[in-house]
């Protein structure tokens, strides 16, 4: 993108099966605004998942530690260098894109991006923020870059044969839109944005856990916290196996892995049934007193209090989880390259149901706590010290805060996927992010 925000900006249609839609569009230029109309009405229109392409500029600064690297010689990163070489041989908008660096925003409509989990795909909070949320997409001065005049790319190949690197020849012709098949690259795009967004969260949840645990002290937690951190190792390595398109065999200790993941989150559905039971049993409509609400949540009066590290480290397992359904989903459907992005989202459909009614759980407990109503200490002695006061008022703040970016039941929104291309063909996966972002 440019400052000026006069870019043209090439836009690639992509579909993940051979579909027929009527000519929605011709070959002029396009407002953002028009764009995004347009993915809607194809994802209405398709009976196949249809997802956008569009490449700027690569920004001047860019933080490449938040996502996942993959080398040129990566099926993502072949599959799109296959798409914008050949697209660039019959359009002249996308012949700038062709040899050198860029970022491509892959954009997956509301109606689609549902399929692949929408717990999965919530805004993250930017570090030392406050409900600012983070996108690669952004100029020079870090500024997110606004409008442009987007320009579909006349597409004459599928890019990427399904199970294969190669292009073959797949474009819908009679009086129809002409999509380019591309199921590998949008599966590829999909489930490593969708494992860099888990893993973001799950480093959220590192340096919250790490801070309250030194505080704490408790061994418990430490082990408990330890055991999960220690899962990261065999999830990566299989990641990049799968990515390349390879199966993860068992020295990789990926079985050990999913095993401590799911005992943690067999916790945090007792420790969440526990907190819902809690909650039930409390007079309605009546302030609580602190001492009766400390019982059932431990340290919640304090800023790293024990239960606070329960809900991070219900946090973390959560988002290891992901990474792992990721992971199964991506092998699924790479085990039928006949079936790609279907398989992928049917089987990512189903685990990760559970997972987003756990996450509902949670943020239903904590916007529940925060509407609650704190008393007076009860006793004897008519006046209170101020130690007494302080102490009520700061609980009653912490209490409220805890329903502070709580998101209950959000919507499904357009899901956006930025990839960082190099000169080199290498390319970085940013976190799948909703397109707003």
């Amino acid at each position: 993108m440019t400052d000026d925000r006069k870019g043209i900006v090439p836009v690639w249609t992509l579909a993940t099966g051979d579909v027929r839609v009527p000519a929605l569009t011709g070959d002029g230029p396009m407002t953002a605004e028009r764009l995004a109309e347009l993915r809607g009405a194809l994802a209405a229109l398709a009976d196949e998942p249809i997802a956008t392409l569009e490449a700027y500029p690569l920004p001047d600064k860019l933080d490449r530690g938040r996502g996942i690297p993959l080398d040129a010689a990566s099926p993502l990163a072949q599959h799109l260098s296959q798409l914008i070489t050949q697209s660039a041989r019959s359009s002249s908008s996308a012949t700038a894109t062709a040899a050198g660096e860029g970022l491509y925003r892959m954009v997956i409509p509301a109606k689609l991006a549902a399929q692949v989990g929408q717990g999965c795909l919530s805004p993250m909070v930017a570090k030392g923020t406050s409900g600012a949320l983070r996108s690669a997409l952004v100029d020079s001065s870090g500024k997110i870059a606004g409008a442009a005049t987007f320009v579909p790319v006349s597409q004459a190949a599928t890019a990427g044969a399904v199970g294969g690197a190669g292009a073959t020849a797949g474009v819908a012709v009679g009086g129809s839109a002409m999509l380019t098949v591309a199921a590998p690259l949008v599966l590829m795009a999909v489930a490593v944005g969708v494992s860099a967004h888990a893993d973001g969260k799950r480093q959220q949840a590192i340096e919250h856990i790490t801070e309250m645990l030194e505080q704490l002290q408790e061994q418990e937690l430490e082990q408990e916290h330890s055991t999960l951190d220690g899962c990261r190792d065999a999830i990566d390595k299989a990641t990049a196996i799968l990515l390349d398109q390879g199966r993860p065999g068992v020295s990789l200790g990926l079985d050990s892995a999913v095993h401590a993941i799911n005992s943690a989150l067999g916790a945090v559905d007792r420790r969440l049934a526990k907190w819902q039971s809690a909650l039930d049993k409390l007079p309605e409509g009546q302030a609580v007193d602190l001492g009766t609400l400390t019982k059932s949540f431990p340290g919640i009066d304090d800023q790293g209090g024990i239960f606070r590290a329960h809900l991070e480290l219900a946090t973390l397992a959560i988002a290891l989880k992901r990474r792992v359904v990721v992971l199964q989903a991506v092998e699924h459907a790479q085990g039928d390259p006949s079936n790609l992005f279907q398989s992928f989202t049917r089987v990512l459909k189903r685990d990760q149901q559970r997972l987003d009614a756990l996450e509902s759980g949670l943020a239903g407990v904590l916007v529940r706590l925060s509407t609650l109503e704190l008393a007076r200490p009860h006793g004897l002695r008519p006046v209170f010290t101020n130690a007494e006061v302080d102490r009520l008022m700061r609980a009653a703040h912490r209490v409220r805060q805890l329903g502070d970016g709580v998101m209950v039941d959000s919507r499904p929104t357009d899901v956006a996927i930025e990839i960082a291309r190099e000169e080199n063909g290498s390319v970085v996966v940013f976190p799948a992010l909703p397109a707003s972002a």
